[in-house]
């Protein structure tokens, strides 16, 4: 469960910016009729769904692929060696490349709840910190501060018996390094812990299945749990689409390109989806070459979907509706809100989303542009002159909440454009 994200000087977030899922203090009848939307921890309401709207370039993409970026740095930065380069980059403007980024994220995993931050430059790691509340207190893990220098003695501060022989640990962590990456690589439990939440409970995006027997082992089991619940969510997009069957064969070909780095014995088991229609019931059609775009979307999404859901993750997805119908949309958010403790972070253009009868005023997110072109970050419920009896997403469209494109559409002003690119 996340409680709070905060992210400075990535791409276009320029000063510090904050995704808090702890809700907002509401209490009249809508808040009330939206009672699914939230989930308790310790007497705290917590958000099951944030979603982040605004325009092209606003900066919406780049909040989820920093989110990500940091995620990767912590599951991966054990591997790396002298001359890396980190993957992101800083904002660009006024001398903020030469300026430290830093994430920071607050989450309950296990009933536990922690925090777990860093800072970094492209080439190296700066300052790390963990934190948990073991007894409902605030307690130290470790810290960790490059810029005191010398010995690990003095860049590394450790609670006792947590971490057994820290500055084991520590030694073989270079700046390039996460010491929480190379302490779980090293199997220091407590670390390898906070590790397999980033692992297996904080997923950004989904691979597509077509491929998936290349590395998603459980997909088929999966399937066939949840087999009703999926054809139902096809019905709902008017998909004449009456059952889904598992095609077992042998593969002789060779391996994709975007998996030639596995190798695979010749003539393994391979298996793939057909559908069957309700026009020709016996006609089948393959799943990844024959349906829609909209269809294998919805599809390839859903497995992700359920499991998260089902078992308490957090799932972050830029433009999770793309090729979506509003209706199918809204039965992935659904999804997310009928579950106990699942969280779902995503960016969508659907305006028809920003409805205050479907989401609290917490929940609805606008990201703008400002002037020195960076980004920023406030919720409907910032604007303390907007009603729930008002229309959110006509005031969005409107420009009343900013973070929508100005475009001038008027015929003249086109004309012009026209005309002025024929002189040229």
């Amino acid at each position: 469960m996340i409680l709070e994200i905060r992210l400075e000087n990535f791409y276009s977030i320029k000063e510090e910016i904050l995704l808090d899922f702890r809700a907002a203090k509401i209490n009249n009848e809508r808040s009330k009729a939206l009672s699914d939307n939230v989930m308790d921890y310790n007497g705290q309401n917590i958000l099951k769904s944030i979603g982040l709207y605004g325009a092209n370039a606003s900066g919406k993409s780049n909040i989820i692929t920093a989110i990500s970026r940091c995620c990767q740095i912590i599951l991966k930065s054990h591997q790396n060696n002298e001359g890396h380069i980190f993957n992101f980059s800083p904002f660009k403007f006024d001398n903020y490349p030469g300026k430290p980024s830093s994430f920071y994220i607050n989450f309950v995993y296990e009933k536990i709840e922690y925090e777990y931050s860093f800072s970094l430059t492209k080439t190296e790691i700066l300052t790390e910190s963990l934190y948990y509340y073991p007894n409902g207190r605030r307690a130290k893990v470790f810290t960790r501060d490059e810029s005191k220098g010398g010995s690990k003695q003095k860049i590394y501060n450790f609670s006792d018996g947590l971490i057994p022989r820290p500055f084991d640990v520590a030694t073989n962590t270079s700046k390039k390094t996460l010491f929480l990456s190379r302490a779980s690589q090293m199997d220091r439990d407590f670390c390898k812990k906070i590790y397999m939440f980033f692992l297996a409970y904080f997923w950004q995006g989904y691979a597509p299945l077509n491929y998936q027997q290349y590395g998603f082992k459980d997909i088929y089991q999966s399937f066939e749990q949840n087999k009703k619940l999926i054809l139902h969510a096809l019905s709902i997009c008017d998909s004449d689409i009456a059952d889904i069957r598992i095609v077992h064969e042998k593969h002789k070909g060779s391996i994709p390109d975007a998996f030639s780095n596995v190798i695979y014995k010749p003539n393994i088991d391979m298996q793939s989806f057909e559908t069957f229609h309700k026009a020709a019931p016996e006609t089948s059609f393959d799943l990844f070459g024959e349906e829609s775009a909209g269809t294998t979307q919805l599809f390839n999404m859903l497995f992700f979907l359920l499991d998260t859901i089902q078992n308490g993750k957090t799932f972050i997805f830029d433009e999770f509706d793309l090729s979506l119908h509003t209706k199918i949309a809204e039965f992935v958010i659904d999804l997310f809100h009928a579950g106990s403790s699942s969280q779902f972070l995503f960016t969508t253009h659907n305006t028809n989303l920003i409805n205050v009868k479907r989401f609290r005023r917490d929940q609805i997110m606008f990201v703008n542009k400002k002037d020195d072109g960076s980004t920023e970050l406030y919720s409907l419920f910032d604007h303390k002159d907007f009603r729930d009896n008002m229309d959110a997403e006509k005031g969005y469209l409107q420009g009343r909440f900013d973070a929508i494109p100005i475009v001038n559409t008027e015929l003249s002003s086109l004309r012009k454009l026209l005309e002025a690119n024929q002189s040229i």
